[in-house]
């Protein structure tokens, strides 16, 4: 019963991935709008960050997609394919959890933020104004 499990969700995630990255690719936000000058000081602000994330996670999804609406230059880590970004997020954050928000604060200390919806919030909060 166990292996028919396995199968089943095994199949699910093998249709729906290609179906949400392609609703990611042909569907995005509505990018937030600003004045030159206010962009460039927001990329210059998140230049100091960085998101490691699974390319299909639902949870990766929802934070990039709240990313391009609010027009935010964040690297983007893949932790699953990349095994020093794998092992960066586990040396760092302590543990393999996607979406995880690394903050880099400008007196060199850093903040390792789990939850996708804690990282949206942190995301409107700072750069939705």
């Amino acid at each position: 019963m166990k292996w028919f499990f396995r199968i089943f969700f095994r199949t699910i995630r093998l249709v729906l991935t290609p179906l949400m990255l392609l609703w990611e690719r042909l569907t995005p936000p509505r990018a937030l709008v600003r004045t030159p000058e206010r962009q460039q000081q927001v990329d210059a602000e998140t230049a100091r960050l960085a998101l490691y994330q699974f390319r299909a996670c639902p949870f990766c999804l929802r934070v990039r997609r709240e990313m391009a609406r609010l027009a935010l230059a964040i690297e983007l880590r893949d932790a699953q394919h990349d095994a020093a970004h794998r092992q960066a997020l586990q040396q760092g954050g302590g543990e393999i959890k996607v979406p995880c928000l690394r903050i880099e604060g400008a007196d060199g200390s850093t903040t390792w933020m789990y939850e996708s919806a804690e990282i949206i919030r942190y995301l409107q909060e700072r750069y939705a104004g």
